[in-house]
């Protein structure tokens, strides 16, 4: 495993434990925002968004950019999921979406979906499903009967 999977920016978790707004950033000054919302309908359904947040992009919210610490970010939103769940142990879906660049179709998978696709089994183990069609994943907790 190389050195980039271990790495792990600092995390600034929220004054509230269970609430769902964590910060990071990187070494090259990026500022990365990972937010997650409850369903209106139901509670036990989360949707996790992240991405940079930094003016520099002029307001367009959750940017992609590639400055060579995608490994880094990635980790550290793995850990960010991660104490979530644990702050919040009842919740049994999460949904994520990928963001596409404006010319890319919105039905094919993406390259970010490929890696969250392949960052997906750090977050959740073996009781956890994935359904990924196109640019969105639904990952669910399946119970034992």
């Amino acid at each position: 495993m190389s050195a980039a999977y271990k790495n792990i920016l600092r995390i600034e978790y929220p004054n509230i434990p269970t609430a769902g707004l964590y910060y990071f950033n990187t070494n090259s000054g990026l500022r990365y925002e990972v937010r997650f919302g409850r369903l209106q309908d139901n509670i036990l359904h989360a949707n996790i968004v992240f991405g940079v947040v930094n003016d520099e992009f002029e307001g367009e919210e959750y940017v992609e950019t590639n400055r060579g610490e995608v490994f880094q970010v990635m980790n550290t939103i793995v850990e960010i999921v991660k104490n979530y769940m644990k702050e919040h142990p009842k919740v049994s879906v999460y949904e994520f979406n990928a963001v596409g660049r404006e010319n890319e179709d919105e039905g094919k998978e993406n390259a970010r979906m490929s890696l969250y696709r392949r960052f997906l089994p750090k977050i959740f183990g073996k009781e956890w499903t994935f359904q990924i069609k196109g640019n969105f994943a639904l990952v669910t907790k399946q119970f034992l009967k």
